[in-house]
This record gives structure tokens, C-alpha cells and sequence, in this order.
């Protein structure tokens, strides 16, 4: 017979066993994590933030599941730069080479730095990259016809299928982790920047040839009917066809969500649209009220349609931090005579604020950006914390449980409560880049802009004057010298 010590005690162990099943079952899944990258895609290009001449049902949707964020900012008013400091977790103005790109350039992460993927994919996340890169690959003079390397899964990726540069840029192929998809070696891809290379003809020589003329630039090696930045010969078999890069990119992106769907994962979506040229498929021709860059903002909120449809189909809503931003402000000419500034229809890309791709004002900087995570975030938010794309590597790799090693993401603040919607607060300051070296430095509702004779720099009260029209640095000298000093010290800072 069973002593009445014994039986407690055995009940006590069964209790434990019980409760420590429960805390297990109970414990979330470590979400999926998903970021939307879209292209040159201004503040005022999306209904949720007052669009009307543009369609985005699926932003709108995410926002309304989600949280929508009014001071969410890139690092820069260009595209590499803001993307090297979302990877990096740095201000791109820290780190020389990070300026535009073009697309032969050598890869301008250090493998051996940590970044956002790597630090994923070392806390166990499956980690892909689809759609326009734009950080450089290989070491140097790159042979296009080998293997490419290093890339995106030597910073942490453990695939890709990227486009290398931009698409108004030579080479005009997918690469698919490190080989060019498609490459025969009877055709062998040859590219450079600095001179012509082969006897294919160019816009500047054959501008009969286009489909598409340029405005400025652009005039080199016609692919497609188009001419594009630098000179390429060979790889016919593995050109795009331009129309289809929406539809090839977000399949690939599909594919990797089937394919990681029972473990974490981390996708980053980089989209082509809306950057020019804009190419849209003939599905989306016409479709909006504002011309061919209406319709490729349509088509790219057809690309996070199809995103969200495959999470509810795999039954991983619920289990996903969905993301979607842009990687600069808006720009209507980029060198191609589309028609897109003659159809603008009254759109305003930037919203009310000033200025767009390439300024250091707010237009360049400041970006759509909604968050949803079922599970997490409450639907319907709206906040106006000043937050970061340079804060994602600190604040995704909290969300993981990733560890982040000692001098990672200098310039990266652990933002996550603000993101979850839990705080209403972001960083106190935060450095934007616009064209070039160009900087200005945001605190608050203060906007401050250096310039080489101080007397000119420029200090603007956004919440009264959102579209930087006023300058008021001549009345608040208190407020100048302050701002002045923030900006030293980020300058000084790492």
C-alpha cells in the first residue's frame, strides 16, 4: 500500500509534467518574418495614406489588419544606400562606396559583418531574397558566365533570385543563388560600364529601335526595345522579358513560402515596381487614373496580394510579420519618357511633404510603412513613432530571439514595442540621407538641414509646416544649435 507521502508525491510529478506540456504547447511559434521592399513608391502612392487616383486594395487591407505607421522613414533617398543600411543595420553615409550602384559593381557588404539575414538565419531561420538587389556581387571584374560570388548568401541568405542591379541597368538576367538563370555558355554574357562592348546597337545610335525612348540617359544597350544604363552582349537566352518581372518575382516568392512553410522564415521581397521602366503587364495596362506609374503601383499591390493569399492558403497569417515599405521617396521622370509627370491627374506621390527620390526633405525619406502580425498587433493602429528601416536588424532580431553580436547594426535601436504598436514611440533622432553626402537630422517635429555656410542651413517646424516651406532657423536659435549638435555627435558616433 501506497504511503500517503508517495501518492502526493507522485501527484506533484504528474502536475508538473502537466503544466511544464501546457507552458510548452502554449508558447508561440517564433513568427515568419516578411518584408515587402517596393521601389521608388512614394508616401502618397497608397489609398491608406490618402491615394485616391491609385487602387491598393492589399496595403490598404494589411493596414486595416494592422498598424500603419505616419513617420516611418529609409535611411536615404536612394535606392543602395537605403538598402545597404536595412542589411546592416548602418547608416549608409558612414561607409564610402554605398552610393548608387552600377550594375557590374563588386559587393559592398562584408561577408564577414553580421547583418540581418545572417543574424536570422543563425537564431534558425530559413532565410530567401527575391527581387532587386542592388548591393553589388563578386570581388571585382566579374565573369557572369561562373559562379557569382560573393552575394546574397554569403551576408546570410541561404537562397536568392535576384535581379542584380535595377532593371534600367546592364545585365538584364535573373541570377538564381549564384549562377545567371538561363546562361549558355554558346552565348557568354560580357558587361561594362565604360565603354561598348559587342555590335549590339544602343538607344543614342538607333533611337528608331525603342519601344520606350529615354528623356535623359538610358541610352546605351537596347534590350527589349529599351535602352538601358551600361553595355551588355550575349546571354540572349536569359534576358527578361520586362512585362513578366512582376509575375516571375512574386512566383518565386510564393515558391519559398510553400517551400519554408514548417519552420521560420524570413523573406525579403524586394519588388522592381514602381521603378522605372515601367513595364507593366498588360493585365494592369490602363488600370489606373494617373497613367503607366499608376498602373505598376497597382501592379506592385497586386505582387502583396498574392503574398497575403498564400499565407491564408498555408494557413501562416496568423504565425507572420508582414512588412511592407519602400526603399526611397517617389521620382515621376527617371529618365524615360512614359508619360508618367503628364498623368499625374492631381496624384501627389510624396503627400504633403516636399521633395522625393534623391532630396534630403521629408518626401525622400519618409515612407508608407505598414506592420501585420495577427497575434501581436492590434487591427487598425495608426502611429506616429519616429521609426527606421536601419531598425529592423535590432528590433527583428529581438522579435527572433537572435542574439546580436557585440559592434552589429551600430547605428540600428531596438524599436519592436513601437512596432508591435505597443509604444507610441520610436528613436528620439534619426539621421536621413538624401542625395550624395547631403544630410539632415529629424527630432521631434524639428527638421534640420546643414548647409556648408551655417547661416543658410535650414530648420523646419513639420507640425505646422509638413511641406518644409518656412524656415524658421533664423527664429529659434536655441532649437538650431541643438539640432547642430545632434548632428555632430551622429557624425562623431561609431
Amino acid at each position: 500500500m501506497n504511503s500517503p507521502r508517495r501518492v502526493i508525491g507522485v501527484l506533484l510529478f504528474w502536475m508538473m509534467i502537466v503544466v511544464g506540456a501546457q507552458s510548452q504547447a502554449a508558447e508561440p511559434r517564433r513568427p515568419n518574418i516578411i518584408i515587402i521592399l517596393a521601389d521608388d513608391l512614394g508616401y502618397g502612392d497608397v489609398g491608406c495614406y490618402g491615394a485616391t487616383k491609385v487602387k491598393t486594395p492589399a496595403i490598404d487591407k494589411l493596414a486595416a489588419q494592422g498598424l500603419r505607421f505616419t513617420d516611418a522613414h529609409s535611411t536615404s533617398a536612394t535606392c543602395t544606400p537605403s538598402r545597404y543600411s536595412l542589411m546592416t543595420g548602418e547608416y549608409a553615409w558612414r561607409k564610402k562606396g554605398t552610393g548608387i550602384l552600377p550594375g557590374d559593381a563588386a559587393l559592398i557588404i562584408d561577408p564577414a559583418r553580421p547583418t540581418l539575414p545572417s543574424i536570422l538565419h543563425k537564431a534558425g531561420y530559413a532565410t530567401g531574397a527575391v527581387g532587386k538587389w542592388h548591393l553589388g556581387l563578386g570581388t571585382g571584374k566579374l565573369n557572369w558566365n561562373e559562379e557569382i560570388k560573393p552575394g546574397p548568401m554569403e551576408i546570410g541568405f541561404d537562397s536568392n533570385f535576384i535581379i542584380p542591379a535595377t532593371v534600367d541597368r546592364v545585365p538584364c538576367v535573373f541570377v538564381e543563388n549564384r549562377r545567371v538563370l538561363n546562361a549558355d555558355s554558346s552565348n557568354p554574357i560580357e558587361v561594362n560600364y565604360a565603354k561598348k562592348i559587342g555590335n549590339e546597337p544602343t538607344g543614342a545610335e538607333h533611337p528608331e529601335l525603342l519601344t520606350l525612348k529615354p528623356s535623359h540617359g538610358h541610352d546605351q544597350t537596347i534590350v527589349n526595345g529599351i535602352s538601358r544604363i551600361g553595355f551588355m552582349s550575349g546571354g540572349q537566352a536569359a534576358r527578361w522579358k520586362d512585362e513578366d518581372i512582376a509575375d516571375v518575382l512574386t512566383k518565386r516568392a510564393v515558391t519559398f513560402i510553400e517551400n519554408n512553410k514548417d519552420k521560420p522564415f524570413f523573406l525579403y521581397f524586394a519588388t522592381h515596381d514602381v521603378h522605372v521602366p515601367r513595364t507593366p503587364h498588360a493585365r494592369f495596362v490602363g488600370t489606373s487614373q494617373c497613367g503607366v506609374r499608376g498602373d505598376v503601383i497597382q501592379e506592385f499591390d497586386w505582387s502583396v496580394s498574392e503574398i497575403m493569399a498564400t499565407l491564408d492558403r498555408l494557413k501562416l497569417t496568423d504565425d507572420t510579420l508582414v512588412i511592407v515599405s519602400s526603399d526611397n521617396g517617389p521620382v515621376v521622370d527617371d529618365g524615360y519618357q512614359d508619360g508618367a509627370v503628364a498623368d499625374l491627374n492631381g496624384h501627389a506621390p510624396a503627400g504633403p511633404w516636399k521633395g522625393g527620390k534623391y532630396t534630403v526633405y521629408e518626401g525622400g525619406t519618409r515612407m508608407p510603412f505598414v506592420a501585420r502580425w495577427p497575434a501581436r498587433i492590434k487591427p487598425g493602429g495608426v502611429s506616429d513613432a519616429l521609426i527606421c528601416q536601419v531598425d529592423l536588424l535590432a528590433s527583428l532580431a529581438t522579435l527572433a530571439g537572435a542574439e546580436v553580436p557585440a559592434g552589429a547594426g551600430p547605428d540600428s535601436q531596438n524599436v519592436l514595442p513601437a512596432l508591435l504598436g505597443e509604444k507610441m514611440t520610436g528613436r528620439e533622432t534619426l539621421v536621413e540621407q538624401g542625395g550624395g553626402v547631403m544630410l539632415g537630422m529629424r527630432k521631434g517635429n524639428w527638421k534640420y538641414i546643414p548647409r556648408p555656410v551655417a547661416k543658410n542651413s535650414e530648420l523646419y517646424d513639420l507640425s505646422s509646416d509638413p511641406g518644409e516651406t518656412k524656415n524658421v532657423a533664423g527664429d529659434n536659435a536655441a532649437v538650431l544649435k541643438e539640432m547642430s549638435n545632434l548632428m555632430q555627435a551622429a557624425r562623431s558616433a561609431n
